[in-house]
C-alpha cells in the first residue's frame, strides 16, 4: 500500500514569513531536530523551482535561497507582488503569505 508523501509541515517546527523591506518578503523554515532538517534537505524539497512553482511565480522572483545548518534551517526570499502598502496590497507585515511552503511535497529514499 502507497502512503502519501509527506508535506514540509510534517518535518519543520515553524515555517513563517515576514517582510524583508517593502518588496520583498522573506520566509524562515526552522526544524525541530536534525534529523528532519537532513531529511529535507536531502529531498531537495525546498528549492528556487519548487518555491516558485508553489507561489506561482518566475523562477527569478525568488531572489535567494539559504540552508543554515547550524540553525537548522532555510530561508528563502522572494520579491513581493506588490510593494508593501500598495493598492491590493493583502498583507502589510507579510506575515501571511507562508502557507504555499506549508504542503510542499517532500519525497524520502525507500531504503
Amino acid at each position: 500500500m502507497e502512503t502519501a508523501p509527506k508535506r514540509l509541515r510534517d518535518y519543520a517546527k515553524i515555517i513563517r514569513s515576514k517582510n524583508a523591506g517593502p518588496y520583498r518578503l522573506t520566509f524562515d523554515i526552522l526544524f525541530r531536530d536534525d534529523v528532519s532538517f537532513a531529511t529535507v534537505c536531502e529531498s531537495q524539497a525546498v528549492t528556487k523551482k519548487s518555491v516558485a512553482h508553489a507561489y506561482g511565480v518566475p523562477i527569478d522572483q525568488v531572489s535567494s535561497l539559504f540552508v543554515v545548518p547550524m540553525g537548522r534551517a532555510i530561508k528563502v526570499t522572494l520579491l513581493r507582488p506588490k510593494g508593501q502598502g500598495d493598492f491590493g496590497d493583502s498583507d502589510m507585515y507579510g506575515c501571511q503569505q507562508h502557507a504555499p511552503l506549508l504542503d510542499l511535497p517532500v519525497q524520502t529514499r525507500n531504503i
